[in-house]
């Protein structure tokens, strides 16, 4: 009886790579059984048991317990199945039911170059949860990614689900010598096999729009196997941004950082209420057929990185002290952060939010308004950046931002031009946040209204700013 129905499974699972057309690694498809027992018999891991049992003054066999619940926790059981018929179709439901959904390749020429035995990195910033599900969605017909994925996600049905997608989990704020020794070793073992991974370089999501500074801990255990020369060539990373017209989490976002800054954290059940009315809500405008996207999730997928130049310049990297070492892993980490930056696609919402904030009014005519996108824009079109449809006219642009932004009622339409609601201040500067970077001369303006919104702004002189930045 199970045969056939396993053989009814293989055949589904093959049907659903052949149809993708994606690259799946096989040590993805290794029984859990098997990675248990070559971590279990790891000489490294073996030597953390040691130290750890002399250390505590507990038993071998209580520490070794110990170990098998670490390997319990971060080893997945990923699934053809469960990746491609049900998260792949159940990915773009939602995607396509909240965004319209954009992707957009550096260069697809140079990922199709790339060495058969070639060991990928996919580095990420990391704006919402729901990056997982986009990055993914995007690069499916591509390859299946195994995200590190935080403890949020460590609850049913999302730890079940992750797991199946081949996703491992790590504490993030967990320092014990014995923890990171199991996860290093299992990062490597999965490297060294050619898993295909996404990091989220910053460790976790941007409270406040900007790009958070990188962490180095995953991509440092994944640098470990370099320390076999013939892993050096092998290695690349592939930087990845995205950004969005809404973040679902924004507000949570923005209340989590005022309340680390020492502001008032909302109840447990005002959070459970607003949840709750969100999802009525929206539920009630589906079924009256009154229901609208939220507008624009872009990602856009950079250039391969070789690593082997930077091994070739860091040839005593693991022979020098551990906190030389992370120095420069340190570097190259910020080096990708800065390329990743680079990359940010500019969305409607976040254009019109920068060029909000560079306006030192509470009025804001519509002329200007569009005007000053219509600036910007231009200058992010001069510098190479990932604007999302910069062909279209600069109103039709502004009324896809206007949709959004009033619909949370950000703005309100006054006359010849919009007001600013000062509650949702902190929300414009979200948006803006996200690519004030990108913007040249209208940074300083971006930054100063965010530091001081109530202050006058001077505003740069655009003429000379496009003189010093053309080609």
């Amino acid at each position: 009886m199970l045969g056939p129905i396993r053989s009814y499974f293989d055949r589904l699972a093959l049907r659903a790579v052949h149809r993708s057309g994606a690259r799946v690694d096989r040590y993805k498809l290794a029984r859990r059984s098997y990675v248990r027992e070559q971590l279990l018999g790891d000489p490294v891991i073996r030597d953390a048991v040691e130290r750890h049992a002399v250390d505590k003054g507990a038993s071998a066999r209580e520490t070794w317990a110990i170990v098998d619940r670490y390997v319990d926790e971060i080893v997945p059981f990923f699934n053809i199945i469960a990746y491609y018929h049900l998260g792949y179709r159940a990915a773009g439901w939602l995607l396509n039911l909240f965004y319209k959904v954009s992707v957009e390749y550096e260069d697809q020429t140079g990922r199709h170059a790339l060495p058969r035995d070639a060991v990928l990195v996919y580095l990420m910033n990391h704006r919402s949860n729901a990056d997982y599900v986009l990055v993914s969605y995007a690069l499916a017909g591509d390859v299946a990614i195994s995200y590190a994925v935080g403890e949020w996600a460590r609850a049913f049905p999302l730890e079940h689900l992750f797991k199946a997608f081949g996703s491992y989990f790590v504490r993030r704020k967990y320092r014990e010598p014995l923890y990171h020794t199991v996860l290093e070793r299992y990062v490597q073992l999965i490297t060294r096999q050619g898993v295909t991974q996404g990091i989220f370089l910053e460790g976790g999501l941007t409270r406040d729009g900007k790009l958070r500074a990188p962490k180095i801990g995953l991509l440092d255990y994944v640098l470990g196997i370099a320390r076999d020369p013939a892993y050096r060539s092998r290695l690349y990373v592939i930087p990845v941004a995205v950004n969005y017209d809404r973040v679902l989490e924004d507000r949570t976002l923005l209340r989590e950082r005022a309340a680390a800054d020492g502001g008032a954290r909302p109840s447990k059940a005002k959070q459970f209420r607003e949840v709750v009315h969100y999802l009525w809500w929206n539920s009630a405008r589906l079924v009256a057929r009154r229901w609208k996207r939220y507008g624009r999730a872009a990602v856009t997928v950079g250039a391969p990185i070789s690593l082997a130049s930077w091994f070739e310049r860091q040839r005593d990297l693991f022979e020098l002290p551990r906190t030389d070492r992370l120095g420069r892993v340190q570097a190259l980490c910020d080096e990708i952060m800065e390329r990743i930056g680079r990359l940010v696609p500019v969305t409607p919402v976040p254009l019109a939010c920068a060029a909000i904030q560079t306006i030192d009014r509470e009025f804001i005519p519509r002329p200007l308004l569009l005007d000053r996108m219509g600036e910007m824009r231009a200058l992010l079109v001069e510098v190479n950046g990932r604007v999302v449809r910069a062909d279209r006219d600069i109103a039709e642009t502004w009324e896809r931002a206007w949709r959004m932004l009033r619909m949370r009622r950000i703005l309100v339409e006054t006359g010849d031009g919009y007001a600013l609601l000062p509650r949702n201040r902190e929300l414009v500067r979200y948006y803006a946040n996200s690519i004030a970077h990108l913007l040249g001369p209208f940074e300083a303006a971006v930054r100063a209204r965010d530091a001081l919104p109530t202050a006058s702004i001077p505003m740069p002189d655009i003429g000379a700013a496009r003189t010093s930045t053309a080609p």
